[in-house]
């Protein structure tokens, strides 16, 4: 392991270097701007200014330079989400709809090109490791509506979370599409019908 690799804390999670920084922001640029599959590891070292042993050493392969892509925005989405439902003052019915505000926010700020994990699971091969990070990043939302739904005393917290997740998905594709106007509005109002009719009044 040299100077630029990544080291371990007593926690048993990783600490990247500043070098090992410098290469995850650039790739997480070029891969959510370009496409994963368009993005050549000597376009990553040249714009971060650093060798290929230095990328190597930090995280072994490209592969697994993705897999840290999708998890860093992982992170990234989930503290955003928790962060802007935990901030809303309102019922807990209404922090289930605050979580369209939280997409809104996303979307305006990082998420031009649509969703990065969808992205991911349409541009990598079956068995990919970064396919697992995407579908643990979904799972993960189902299970925090649902805790959401259940807070608020959903008659079926479980079927109301698939619904707003169909919602969440439906309206960041069609928002990164253009094919639809004001469409996490349309997709906000559709989900307070749903949560009027699922949560006693």
């Amino acid at each position: 392991m040299t100077a630029n690799s990544e080291t371990v804390g007593r926690n048993g999670k990783r600490h990247l270097t500043p070098a090992g920084v410098k290469i995850l922001q650039t790739a997480s640029r070029l891969f959510y701007e370009q496409g994963i599959r368009a993005v050549g590891v000597e376009a990553i070292v040249a714009e971060a200014g650093v060798t290929k042993k230095t990328l190597y050493d930090c995280f072994g392969s490209k592969e697994e330079l993705i897999v840290a892509y999708l998890r860093a925005r992982d992170g990234l989405w989930r503290s955003t989400l928790v962060k802007h439902v935990n901030g809303h003052d309102g019922s807990p019915a209404e922090k289930v709809l605050a979580t369209f505000g939280a997409l809104r926010e996303w979307i305006r700020e990082r998420n031009s090109r649509g969703c990065a994990f969808l992205n991911a699971s349409v541009e990598l091969p079956e068995g990919h490791p970064g396919r697992a990070v995407a579908r643990d990043q979904k799972a993960w939302l189902l299970s925090y509506l649902e805790g959401l739904a259940a807070e608020a005393r959903a008659d079926d917290p479980a079927g109301l979370a698939a619904q707003v997740l169909i919602l969440h998905e439906g309206a960041c594709v069609a928002d990164s599409m253009g094919s639809l106007d004001r469409a996490i509005d349309r997709a906000e109002h559709m989900a307070a019908l749903l949560i009027e009719e699922s949560v006693p009044g």
